[in-house]
């Protein structure tokens, strides 16, 4: 590769450069004059012969693709016998970038993506143009995260008319088509290759990713490996979509990219997550002798007409056979067409109106499904994979939440449970348990005041920061201390853990965010300098390569720590950020700052925010339910107000506290809120009603920490008195 660093061409300086290809260089790039910026992609060849008109033309053609989804080509011409092409700059990287390899997304969050990239092939499609390198690094995402399909310029005009001496072919080997391998592209190749991308996402990994002679007889003869063999959540309805566009032959896949991108859209519908005011029905196995109705509740639903819900246990399928299908099948699932008038359904209600969830549902009683249902449940489905699905991209209602938690109740053996919108599910041992509060350990390490707590993942270590400008890494049940990491130069004001457990991000006033190996004591493995304080830091819970962080600049920054860029900034609030938080399924953030106001908005884009203006003073401490619909936030004005995260309606005030709340969080199951304050005491409460449980007074001074262990046991609050303390919950 040539080093064009510093060159000029055409009216622009290349400034550094942004990557590389098989066809070409790409560089940022200023205009001289107009101090632009622009992306500058130097195609690797020169044109021989009588290429010039011919590449004229072909870039002229590329120019006229002007659409909201692809990349706008400013300019173009040829320095030295070598062509260019002037693009818009794409600030927030690709998709590539965004979502990393291994890491399933949902169907509902891939969505909006397939359709702006489908509805920018139709567009160059319409126009006779065909790409012939579709993949999520030529997705790029402009300044307010939108898609813009980039290397049209690259991959028809170096191929079409042959009028470039160029290495490489056009395609991408785990991407490409059988036919553009046959030398034979069409409109349909590129529909093959968004297949590919969507089949990726879908489920973490591309059907065929080997080496080269054996990737390319796979794409030739080789049958896509079933999504849900790949991951059994995946609906048949979606599954049958993606491996339509990935026939062999090109006759037998949608007829245009928009008529693939619209079919997943109507499989998508068919998702639990976006099934408003239907029944979520799922067969299940036989009863073993056991009445039908062993599952359900009591008497008539008693506050069905208020937006929650029941499970219930039909003796008889309902007639939308085809919700059925369309749920996430498993190995040994019971086949739908199998099912008869004795098959059991459960059915979760979802209600009409999703905001209407009453504060404290009254209770029903439930009896635990069979084994056999138990065994079936237990084998294709998990709390975090449902939950996971209705959370999605939908809104994720209180009667959702009723009936699935009915289900894991049954399956947890416990007699006799009484269910409501925010049941109790806690460990078992065998051990007596501890009273609650009975400290299991004090940790001393910090010679300052203690202002950041925070789990690992697994339970089994604790990062604190403070004062002392140190983050400390201990056993979080013996407190022995396991690493320092010394690099800030002013107090450490939060901690967060990477979802895997081997990173730790810490924010400082020192102003920047460094992130460590959770494990060594190195040097940081990534660091951001923000110029200003930086009070707050968390981790998105998707795949763990997104960081967002805030603080004196007033805004919140959403960083790749990976690729070490910034991918947006979030500029809402008109005074210092405080914290911030990501709901559990990573599509929205939280962010509570100094102006008094917390503002929910959407986690991919930075838009469709609304402020919750409840607090009268500084909102110091926000915190999701696990289930993702309610927030809990505190501050200055010595309350805890617990809201709905979608319609910022107050559900209830907590006030039991004297002085201003600082940390709030909740207990794994969301059964009880946990609070910390400058009054020196930690307040466990009901989740539900906003009763008083228990307050803990071991510390001195100022509670400024406060974090609720993964496994629900134990709870850990870090003090101005110098001291983590991990007690039992």
């Amino acid at each position: 590769m040539k080093d064009r660093v510093g060159q000029q061409i055409g009216n622009y300086r290349l400034i550094r450069l942004l990557g590389e290809g098989s066809f070409a260089e790409v560089y940022l790039g200023e205009h001289v004059y107009l101090k632009r910026p622009a992306a500058i992609k130097v195609l690797r060849g020169q044109l021989v012969n009588d290429g010039m008109e011919g590449f004229l033309t072909e870039a002229r053609a590329i120019a006229s693709l002007e659409h909201p989804h692809i990349v706008r080509v400013l300019d173009f011409g040829v320095e030295a016998s070598t062509p260019f092409l002037v693009m818009s700059y794409a600030p927030n990287g690709t998709l590539r970038q965004r979502h990393s390899k291994s890491i399933p997304l949902p169907p509902t969050f891939i969505l909006p993506y397939v359709k702006q990239v489908a509805a920018a092939l139709q567009f160059a499609h319409d126009k006779k143009l065909i790409h012939r390198d579709i993949k999520p690094h030529n997705m790029l995402l402009g300044p307010n995260n939108e898609i813009w399909l980039s290397d049209f310029g690259v991959v028809v005009a170096a191929h079409t008319t042959g009028s470039l001496i160029l290495e490489g072919q056009a395609g991408t080997l785990p991407y490409i088509a059988p036919e553009q391998i046959l030398k034979m592209p069409r409109p349909a190749s590129d529909q093959y290759a968004l297949g590919i991308v969507v089949y990726e996402w879908l489920c973490g990994k591309r059907p065929f990713d080997e080496l080269e002679g054996s990737i390319i007889n796979h794409h030739l003869h080789t049958p896509p490996p079933a999504l849900r063999e790949q991951l059994s959540t995946i609906s048949p309805a979606v599954e049958n979509v993606v491996l339509k566009a990935l026939a062999k032959n090109p006759k037998e896949r949608f007829d245009t990219v928009q008529a693939f991108a619209a079919a997943l859209e109507q499989a998508c519908q068919l998702e639990p997550s976006l099934l408003p005011a239907l029944n979520f029905v799922l067969p299940l196995p036989p009863r073993e002798g056991l009445p039908p109705t062993s599952l359900a509740p009591v008497g008539p639903p008693p506050f069905a007409q208020t937006g929650s819900a029941l499970g219930s246990l039909n003796s008889s399928a309902p007639p939308a056979a085809d919700l059925v299908a369309s749920l996430p099948a498993a190995q040994n699932a019971p086949d739908p067409g199998s099912l008869n008038s004795s098959a059991s359904f459960l059915v979760l209600h979802t209600p009409t109106n999703p905001f209407s969830l009453p504060p404290n549902p009254p209770s029903v009683p439930v009896t635990p499904a069979p084994s056999q249902t138990q065994a079936w449940l237990k084998r294709n489905l998990s709390r975090r994979t449902v939950l996971a699905r209705l959370v999605g991209s939908a809104v994720v209602v209180g009667g959702g939440v009723v009936a699935l938690k009915l289900v894991f109740n049954g399956l947890s053996g416990a007699q006799g449970t009484t269910a409501s919108h925010t049941p109790s599910v806690k460990p078992t041992s065998t051990a007596t348990p501890r009273p609650q509060g009975t400290i299991i350990y004090t940790y001393r390490g910090h010679i300052g005041e203690v202002k950041a707590v925070a789990w690992s993942p697994d339970s089994t270590r604790i990062a604190s920061g403070g004062l002392d400008k140190t983050v400390q890494v201990w056993d979080a049940t013996t407190g022995n201390h396991l690493i320092t990491h010394r690099r800030h130069s002013n107090e450490v004001k939060a901690v967060a853990w990477s979802l895997d457990g081997k990173r730790i991000a810490s924010a400082s006033l020192d102003g920047y965010v460094l992130v460590w190996n959770a494990e060594t004591e190195v040097p940081p493995i990534s660091t951001y300098d923000d110029l200003f304080e930086v009070r707050t830091v968390a981790w998105s819970p998707q795949g763990g390569q997104l960081i967002a962080f805030g603080g004196g600049d007033k805004k919140v920054h959403v960083w790749n720590a990976t690729t070490k860029s910034i991918l947006y900034t979030y500029p809402g609030h008109s005074q210092q950020v405080i914290t911030v938080a990501w709901s559990p399924e990573g599509t929205r953030i939280a962010s509570a700052s100094a102006d008094g106001t917390v503002q929910v908005w959407d986690a991919l884009t930075g838009a469709n925010s609304f402020p919750y203006r409840g607090h009268s003073k500084w909102v110091r401490a926000v915190a999701w339910s696990h289930n993702g619909q309610y927030l809990a936030s505190g501050g200055a004005d010595t309350t805890v107000q617990v809201w709905d995260a979608k319609s910022g309606q107050l559900i209830y005030t907590y006030t039991g506290h004297k002085l201003d709340v600082q940390a709030v969080a909740w207990s794994p199951d969301d059964t009880h809120i946990v609070s910390a304050s400058f009054d020196q005491t930690v307040q466990v409460w009901d989740a539900t009603t906003g009763s008083h449980v228990y307050v803990y007074k071991g510390h001195t001074r100022d509670v400024w920490g406060v974090a609720w262990s993964p496994n629900g046991t134990r709870i850990a609050s870090a003090s101005l008195d110098r001291t983590v303390q991990v007690w039992q919950a």
